[in-house]
This record gives structure tokens, sequence and C-alpha cells, in this order.
């Protein structure tokens, strides 16, 4: 009996120890660790992995005065991993994956849209993440429910995107200063633009007695033909798909292609394009026009050639040619370039952090529509109040220099923090006044944003289960440079594009895009 009662006071203790430890500080009803959040005297740590403009860099975490905001906002410790995008953004996030160290949010820049990551498992479940409630700024100002369902893959919600400028400014670049040392005008056909790059190539537009200069640049990245060509639009193929006569026209399958390469060996032929194009990465093409060895290039961004950006075409041509001047044109008069914009990367969420810790997810969604709020937009694209601009009601005026300093170290700071939200301050009610901006830009502008664009898709295209549409476009490149550099001929192209449509699975791909094109549309 003495045993029995002891037995039952120990067991007693043991109970009481046992709440004391379920009620010990840091411990949620579950049993597991709360986050920073909702235990103060302890941080939650997050990593982010995000794209970042080539050459900028993300200052020491005491000189980051974004990231300084964003920990004490949240109570968060935070690492952010960024890089351009690209193949060896795709490496590093394939290694910290391969690692089982994946960050808590990426950018998803693969060429698949995450669609493998999805059927890995690799991604997390973001239906109690990402919701109008969760991130109200996301959903009111930037993003709706229809789109973002059009947006998945594989019917899983595993990728969101961020916000995308509604806007498009794809345009071709030429140099002014150019055409009237030799008496041209802008181009505006095709067989004009023509005329103008026999002339950059053989006349000496720079006026410097050597024969150095090309008329067109692009760059193929030793992989395939570039879409900067202007002997697509010219063969009725637009960036970078549309949809007609109940039909998807994709700009790089499409039995015009054949045309296509035929009018490209023309102009390479001539030797009218500069000759290591097909070598370029990223912006190589851009330096060799910014050092005056090319007159006309492509541009598909809004700051891509204005004097208030100090790394645009423009202002690094003038600090070698203080005559250089480009302006946009359009080599097809009023014909659209381009289709309207779509998405672009998605974020995604881990899924090892949805399973070991949640709180994670939820505190980076509460990050990210901060971002997409005034309070983040405002501090990611201009800086701190009263130190970078001023406002008046909803006027934001810029400071004189705010964005410039020995090392650009403040503008790489923005390029790189304002990745989750477009420079469209318009969307949030808020208009700038930046004194940067020169007449030259206002009419820059004015010119790439009334070039007409054509229809969108109107939804995210997704192949079928299992089908890998990477393997069949490098199958395609393949091709279409065979026929470029061995064949000299575009003939050959129906032949190769029927076996990118049997033996690549090309015919099932095209036809679930067109399913996906027309169920989106009858649900408009």
């Amino acid at each position: 009996m003495k045993a029995a009662k002891w037995g039952i006071a120990g067991l007693a203790l043991l109970v009481l120890l046992g709440i004391l430890v379920w009620l010990k500080p840091g411990m949620a009803d579950t049993g597991r660790p709360v986050s920073g959040a909702d235990n103060p005297e302890e941080k939650l740590s997050l990593h982010f992995f995000i794209s970042g403009a080539p050459g900028s860099h993300l200052p020491p975490p005491e000189d980051d005065f974004i990231r300084q905001a964003i920990e004490a906002k949240f109570n968060i410790d935070l690492t952010v991993t960024a890089m351009p995008p690209g193949d060896e953004y795709n490496a590093t996030l394939a290694s910290l994956l391969a690692a089982n160290n994946p960050p808590d949010m990426w950018l998803n820049i693969s060429p698949d849209g995450g669609a493998k990551y999805t059927l890995d498992n690799v991604l997390a479940d973001m239906t109690y993440f990402v919701t109008p409630a969760t991130m109200p700024n996301y959903f009111k100002y930037w993003m709706n429910e229809q789109e973002l369902r059009e947006y998945q893959v594989h019917n899983k919600f595993a990728r969101a995107p961020i916000p995308y400028d509604k806007k498009t400014y794809r345009a071709y670049y030429i140099r002014r200063d150019w055409l009237s040392r030799l008496g041209l005008d802008v181009p505006q056909t095709y067989d004009q633009y023509v005329n103008v790059l026999h002339a950059f190539t053989y006349k000496d537009p720079d006026g410097n007695g050597v024969n150095d200069t090309y008329g067109f640049t692009t760059a193929g990245a030793g992989t395939g033909i570039s879409l900067d060509w202007p002997e697509y639009v010219k063969n009725g193929l637009l960036f970078p798909a549309y949809f007609e006569n109940d039909k998807l026209i994709d700009m790089q399958t499409d039995l015009r292609v054949g045309q296509v390469v035929e009018d490209i060996l023309k102009i390479q032929d001539a030797g009218l394009v500069d000759p290591d194009w097909f070598l370029y990465k990223d912006n190589q093409h851009v330096d060799k026009a910014v050092q005056g060895k090319a007159g006309i290039v492509l541009g598909d961004r809004l700051e891509f050639a204005l004097d208030s950006n100090p790394e645009s075409l423009q202002t690094r041509s003038r600090a070698i040619d203080p005559n250089a001047d480009w302006v946009p044109f359009n080599p097809f008069g009023s014909q659209p370039l381009r289709t309207a914009a779509a998405p672009g990367y998605p974020f995604v969420f881990s899924n090892n952090a949805a399973g070991l810790n949640q709180e994670k997810l939820k505190v980076t969604a509460q990050i990210l529509d901060w971002l997409a709020g005034e309070e983040g937009f405002l501090l990611t694209h201009y800086g701190i109040r009263d130190q970078h601009y001023k406002r008046d009601g909803n006027t934001i005026t810029l400071l004189p220099g705010m964005l410039r300093n020995e090392d650009n170290a403040i503008q790489d700071l923005l390029n790189i923090w304002s990745f989750f939200t477009p420079n469209t301050p318009e969307i949030l009610g808020l208009a700038i006044e930046d004194p940067r901006i020169t007449a030259r830009d206002r009419t820059v502008i004015r010119t790439i944003t009334t070039i007409p664009v054509y229809e969108g898709l109107g939804t995210t295209l997704t192949p079928p289960l299992g089908i890998n549409v990477e393997k069949m476009r490098a199958r395609q490149n393949e091709l279409q440079l065979k026929m470029l550099f061995q064949d000299k001929s575009g003939k050959r192209w129906p032949e190769y594009r029927g076996e990118l449509m049997s033996s690549y699975e090309g015919e099932s791909i095209f036809q679930q895009y067109e399913e996906k094109i027309r169920a989106a549309r009858k649900n408009r």
C-alpha cells in the first residue's frame, strides 16, 4: 500500500513537471517552439533567394537599411541571397536543394516555371499562405484570384506570380547621330531598316575612317537564335506567342521559322550583323552597342535608354561618345512587336519549411505583402522619406542625387530589393516627380509606350504531366542552328519541325497549351 501511494505521488510529480515544461516560454500548445513573430525573445530565421540585376550587389547587413527595416518590423533574422537570373542562379539553387538546405522563399526562374519542383514535392502548398486575407495588398493592387488560378501548374497551388508591369516596352533602338551623319531618316519599314544596316556597316557612320561598325547586334548565348531578330516580326511571328483563329502561334516553332532563317541568312551573309552575336551572353551585345560598334539593338525595359538611368544604353554610350543619341523606333510602322505582358517569375515556398515550421511561411507571406503595399513599395523603390524623397499627399518628389553616390550603392540596393514589385507607383495611387527625367526621356517613354501590343494569351502555359518542354526546346534550338550554320538554308524546317512534334512530344505540348487558352477564354 505504501509503495502504491508513492507510485501515485511520483506520477503526479511527473505530470506537474510535464505541465511546467509544456508552459515554458517559447512553446506553442502543440509543443513546437513558436516563431519570433509570437515570441519577442526568439527571432525567426528566414532565408530568401531572389534575383538581382547583373552587377548589383547587396551591401553588408549593417549598411542595408531595407533589410534592417524588415528585420525590425517582423522580428526576424533575414539572410538574402541575390543573383542575376541565369544558369548560375539555377545551379546554386539546385545545390541548396540537393543539400536539403532550401531557402524558405525563392524566385523560380527555371525554364519550366517550377513544374518539375512541383511534381517532386519540393514546393509547399500555398493554399493557406497566399490568400486575400493573408496578403491583402498583393490581391488589392496587383493580382486577382482568377489570374492566380490560371497561373498554377499540374492543378497544384505551389507558385504565385510576383507583381508585374502590365505595360510593355519592347522596341528597337537606333543611333540617330549616325543617321544624321549619313543623311538618313529613322526607318519606318523593314526595307528601310535593311538599307540602314548597309549604311551603318559600310559607310563609316561614326566618321573615324575605320571599317569597324555593324548594323545590328543581339545575343545568342551560344545556344540558339536570339528572339530579338526583326525577321521574326517580318514573317508575322510576334514575341513570344499569340492566339489566332483558334490556334496558338508559337514564334519559335511555327512553320514560318524556315523563312525567318532564310531572311537572317541574307542579313548575316551580307555582313550587316555583328559577327560575334551568337556567343554573346546576358548584356554583352549591349556592351558592344555602347562601345559604338553596332547601331541598332533591341531593348525591352522602360529605363533601357533613358538619360535618368546611370546604367542605360544612352548614358553609357554618352560617356564614350558625347554625341551618341539612341532613339526607339519600330521598323514595322504601326505593327505590334509583341503580345501583352504576362506574369513572369513565380515566388515559391519551401516544402521543408511547411513541414518543419509553418510560421516561417506565414511571416514570409506577411513580408511579401508588406513589400506589395505602400510602405514597403516606397522604401524599396525610393528609399527613406525626407532623406531620399519628400512626400506631399500622394506626390513623391525624389531628392536630387538620392540614387547616386560614388559607387552607386544605394541604386544597387534598390535594384535588388524592388524585386517584388515593378516600378509602377500609379498602381498605388502615387505620382512621382523625378528631377532626373529629361525632356528626351519623356519623348522616349511616349514612343515606346505607344507601340501597339497584340492581345495576350490570357493564361500561363504548362505542359502535360511528365513531358519535358525544355528537351523539346533544346532540340528545336539545335535544329535551327543547324539550318543557320550548317544547312545555310531554312528549307528543311518542315522536316525538322515534324521531328519536334512527333519525337519530342511537341504535338501534345501545344495541344495542351491550346486547350488551356480556350478554357481560360471561355471562363472570362
